[in-house]
């Protein structure tokens, strides 16, 4: 079995080469001719299903990373945790959810699910007797993330696979925050991982895009639900991420070295008060983070002292960084989640979850970490 720096590199990859070209073309066709055989609707050849040979490709890659047996694609990474939970809910069922989710998938679970008589039950990740109070008779599934936006929590990963499978629920994961790379949530047991593929796996900020792995039969469900609600990525947008994937490790090794430098040097500044980053030491699951992830990522977060006005300072006075949503790019990017991902989460919910209004969410980029350092003690500077 090959390593994930060659699968990155090979799997997926048409054989024989299509003309003997080394990088396959983007099969921009909407429409396949049709081979004479009777054929489910979901097997015609045809864009919105999401089986062009650049589709075909993409998923055998993405599936080959994250260790499972398939995978499939999808516009945006809100389309494929939508997608996903939709597949395995329906009206009547209930959710157990991971307490401080990204805020794009809080509104869907808190707004949406419920529109579609779907309830969900937050819990602490770390609380197996509360996952235990919160089951019921209905409970379908159980989703959670890797490493937690913007609060960087580590769960106990191991123990909710465990949990959901002696339970016959369909655990979830968002894996978008520790990548492949850092973490391969099927190995612990986890039934469908996910992804903004928007973020590390393309890498460039210029796609937005989302996938879902998992075994054969779960992904050949969820392909049929996106059939329907008409999410598939465009083979454009797939071919940068298949472009993006190629340089995934040598990418999240480059942002895991600085995003560490950095959470050290901030851990130690009179101006900062609060450091978030499961490398440190005072991260209440870093022994947990140590022994689950092979890198602790790009991602960190932290809190000023001066609050707000302390915060908007320190980053309209940055050099490098650009303040901006998103992450996973090769640009370092700050932001507030207060006002970019969990604006719509209410001003209570954000306190209770620890997201003030003062927090910085840092995505650490590919700039010279030397560079990156000089550039955060600049900004701090009094």
């Amino acid at each position: 079995m090959s390593r994930i720096e060659t699968d990155l590199i090979h799997a997926g990859e048409p054989r024989p080469r299509f003309g003997g070209a080394v990088v396959a073309p983007i099969f921009q066709s909407s429409t396949f001719e049709l081979d004479g055989t009777d054929a489910d609707y979901h097997d015609i050849r045809y864009l919105r299903l999401s089986n062009s040979p650049t589709h075909l490709q993409l998923h055998a890659k993405l599936a080959a990373i994250e260790g499972t047996q398939a995978a499939v694609a999808t516009t945006s990474g809100m389309a494929a945790i939508s997608t996903a939970l939709l597949t395995v809910l329906r009206s009547g069922d209930h959710l157990i959810a991971q307490r401080c989710l990204y805020g794009g998938t809080h509104d869907l679970v808190t707004h949406d699910l419920p529109a579609l008589g779907i309830e969900t039950t937050f819990v602490d990740a770390d609380d197996r007797d509360a996952w235990a109070a919160a089951l019921r008779p209905n409970t379908r599934a159980f989703y959670c993330e890797s490493l937690t936006n913007p609060t960087l929590e580590l769960a106990d990963l191991p123990g909710i696979a465990a949990f959901a499978r002696a339970h016959g629920l369909v655990s979830l994961i968002d894996n978008t925050f520790a990548t492949p790379i850092n973490l391969r949530p099927a190995s612990l047991g986890f039934d469908l991982v996910l992804h903004s593929a928007t973020k590390y796996l393309n890498g460039h900020s210029d796609i937005v895009a989302g996938a879902v792995m998992g075994d054969a039969a779960r992904i050949d469900a969820v392909k049929r639900k996106l059939d329907h609600l008409g999410g598939s990525i465009d083979p454009h947008a797939a071919f940068l991420l298949l472009r993006g994937l190629k340089t995934l490790a040598l990418r999240v090794r480059q942002h895991n070295h600085s995003a560490l430098a950095l959470a050290q040097q901030l851990a130690t500044h009179p101006a900062i008060a609060l450091v978030r980053y499961p490398g440190l030491p005072s991260h209440a699951q870093h022994e947990r983070a140590r022994t689950l992830l092979a890198g602790f990522g790009g991602m960190l977060s932290f809190e000023l002292h001066g609050g707000v006005e302390a915060a908007r300072r320190f980053t309209r006075r940055l050099e490098f960084a650009t303040e901006a949503p998103s992450l996973g790019g090769p640009e370092t990017l700050v932001t507030r989640p207060a006002q970019s991902s969990h604006a719509g989460v209410s001003p209570a919910d954000r306190a209770a979850l620890g997201i003030g209004d003062g927090l910085v969410r840092m995505s650490v980029g590919l700039e010279a970490t030397e560079d990156l350092l000089a550039d955060v003690t600049a900004a701090l500077a009094p």
